[in-house]
């Protein structure tokens, strides 16, 4: 089929009332680990909701949500553009709920080499050569 012929596809258009996934998490820093956990989510509802815990300064967590989401958003939007929010929220440490809230909690179970991928080794790494204090 030549390009005269070809369908134009629709850019997909977020809806905040389609059921949506959600991936929470304090991103220090995004890594491949991370992207590989969003592709499997994204397989579920289509649309994901990244909500990243303000949690700068507490603990070993150097990074800002606006590096953090700048991070995210050059890994997904080549791809997924339209597709997933960003958005900050408190230091959340417990999810909880009532009988039949109309939602899941879902653990997704990557490979072992996937896994294997830490954000605390990657900010050791990032230390040793000078770029995080």
């Amino acid at each position: 089929m030549n390009k005269k012929n070809q369908k134009k596809v629709a850019p997909y258009k977020w809806d905040s009332k389609k059921p949506t996934a959600q991936m929470l998490g304090r991103w220090q820093p995004f890594h491949d680990g991370h992207y590989a956990l969003f592709e499997e989510i994204i397989k579920k509802t289509g649309q994901v909701c990244i909500q990243i815990r303000d949690v700068k300064g507490v603990d070993d967590n150097p990074f800002d949500f606006e590096t953090i989401k700048k991070k995210i958003e050059k890994k997904l939007l080549p791809k997924y553009k339209n597709r997933f929010k960003i958005m900050l929220v408190p230091n959340i440490t417990n999810i909880c709920y009532g009988r039949g809230v109309g939602y899941k909690i879902e653990e997704i179970v990557l490979s072992e080499e996937i896994q294997k991928i830490s954000a605390t080794k990657i900010r050791e790494k990032m230390r040793k050569e000078g770029k995080l204090s």
